[in-house]
C-alpha cells in the first residue's frame, strides 16, 4: 500500500501532509506547518513514535514565522524505501546515515540551512551528531528527554572494552536492558502482536513513561552497574522472562490521558498495526551490537559547540538512564549549552504532554539567537 492511498491523518488545523521523494534513498512522508522560505524548524521524533507526535507544537511555531517540518524517520509511518525487516543490512540505521536523512531532507526542502534542529529521544542523538558535524547546516540544537553524552571514546581511551555484557550482570539478578530485549527477533511480534491488543499496549506504554505514572521518581545513578541499573522501572529494565507487553500491562489505564485521547492514540494504534515496530528496533541494534561504533569515535574529543538547549520532563527517569549523561552533556560535550529545562508535569513524552511549556521554551530560545 503506498502512502497516496492511505487514508489522511486527522491533523490539527494549519497542519498538512506530503511525501517527499528521493531523499537519501527514501520517500520522505513529513508533516508541515508554516509557509516554505521562512526559517525551518526541523523536529526529530523516537520510539515508538511519528512526525504526529509533534503535531501540538507545530502550529504555534508556524504562527511565530517559522517554515515547521518533521518527517517520519527511515523505518517508520509513512516513510517508504527503508528495508524494515530483521534481516535488513543494519548499515542502513547507523547514526551516520540517519544524519545523512535529516541533511538530505533539508536540501530537498530547499533550505539553505535550518533555523532550529530539534530531536526527541532517539531523534536526539541524531539531531546531536548532525549538528556536531555539520554546524553550518545546523547552527542551533534542541535535544529532549534523551541526553547527548559526546562520541564514544576511541578504544584505549577508556571506552569499555567490547566484550563488556551489561546482560549477564543484569540476567544474574533476574533483569534485562530494554534496548538488548529491542535488539531481539522476538521484541516486533510481541509488541505488534500484544495479547492486550496493540492499541491497549500502546496506552500502557505511553502511561508508564508519563508522568501520570505515580512511580517515576527519577534520580541521578552512581554508575553502569546492574546493582545501579536495577533502580530503573521495569519499562527499562525489565524483568528477565516477561516481553514489553506483559510489563506494562498491569499498569495500563483504562482510558486515555487528556493528553493523548483516544482518537489520538488510534493514529499510532494504526501506523504501528500496518508497518510493525522493526524499522524502529533496527535503531536499537546499532546501539547495542556497536558494529559501527567506528563512525562515531571519528569524532571522540570534539563537543558540539553550537547554542543548544535540553528539554525534559521532570517526571522523566529517560533523563538518568545512561548514569552521568546528563552531566557531560551540560559540561563537556555540549559547550553552548544554554539550559537545562526538566517540566513539572511531563514525563517522557514532554511535547505531547507539556505542549504549550515545550513551545514556549522553544521560542524563548529561538529569541537568543543571532540572526
Amino acid at each position: 500500500m503506498t502512502e497516496e492511498s492511505l487514508p489522511p491523518l486527522p491533523l490539527p488545523p494549519g497542519l498538512r501532509a506530503r511525501v517527499i521523494r528521493h531523499v537519501n534513498g527514501l520517500h520522505m512522508h513529513v508533516l508541515e506547518a508554516g509557509e516554505p522560505g521562512r526559517p525551518l524548524i526541523l523536529l526529530l521524533h523516537g520510539f515508538p513514535e511519528l512526525a504526529y507526535s509533534w503535531r501540538h507544537v507545530m502550529g504555534p511555531l508556524a504562527a511565530a514565522g517559522y517554515h515547521v517540518v518533521a518527517p517520519d524517520q527511515r523505518g517508520y509511518g509513512r516513510t517508504t524505501g527503508a528495508d524494515t525487516r530483521f534481516e535488513a543490512d543494519l548499515a542502513a540505521y547507523r547514526l551516520m546515515n540517519l544524519a545523512r536523512d535529516a541533511m538530505g531532507l533539508v536540501a530537498a526542502l530547499g533550505a539553505p540551512r535550518v533555523r532550529l534542529l530539534v530531536g526527541h529521544d532517539f531523534g536526539s542523538p541524531v539531531a546531536a551528531y548532525a549538528a556536531l558535524i555539520r554546524p553550518d547546516l545546523f547552527p542551533a540544537l534542541v535535544l529532549m528527554s534523551a541526553p547527548f553524552a559526546g562520541p564514544p571514546a576511541r578504544l584505549g581511551d577508556g571506552a569499555p572494552p567490547p566484550g563488556q555484557d551489561i546482560q549477564a550482570e543484569l540476567a544474574a539478578i533476574g533483569r534485562k536492558h530494554y534496548h538488548w530485549y529491542y535488539s531481539t527477533p522476538e521484541a516486533d511480534a510481541d509488541m505488534r502482536g500484544a495479547p492486550q491488543g496493540l492499541a491497549a499496549f500502546l496506552r500502557g506504554y505511553y502511561h508508564m513513561k508519563s508522568a501520570d505514572w505515580p512511580h517515576n521518581a527519577p534520580h541521578p545513578l552512581a554508575a553502569w552497574t546492574a546493582e545501579e541499573l536495577a533502580k530503573l522501572p521495569t519499562y527499562y529494565v525489565m524483568k528477565l522472562h516477561e516481553t514489553m507487553a506483559q510489563t506494562v500491562a498491569p499498569h495500563t489505564p483504562a482510558r486515555a490521558a487528556p493528553w493523548l485521547t483516544e482518537a489520538e492514540l488510534a493514529v499510532y494504534a494504526g501506523e504501528y498495526a500496518r508497518t510493525g515496530f522493526q524499522g524502529g528496533l533496527n535503531w536499537y541494534r546499532i546501539r547495542t551490537s556497536r558494529r559501527f561504533d567506528a563512525d562515531l569515535e571519528a569524532f571522540a574529543g570534539q563537543a558540539i559547540a553550537v547554542p543548544s538547549l535540553f528539554i525534559a520532563g521532570a517526571a522523566d527517569w529517560g533523563i538518568h538512564q545512561v548514569p552521568g549523561a546528563l552531566e557531560r552533556m551540560n559540561g563537556t560535550a555540549c559547550t553552548a549549552m544554554r539550559a537545562v529545562h526538566l517540566l513539572p508535569g511531563a514525563g517522557h513524552w514532554v511535547q505531547q504532554e507539556q505542549p504549550a511549556a515545550v513551545t514556549r521554551h522553544l521560542l524563548d530560545f529561538l529569541a537568543t539567537l543571532p540572526e
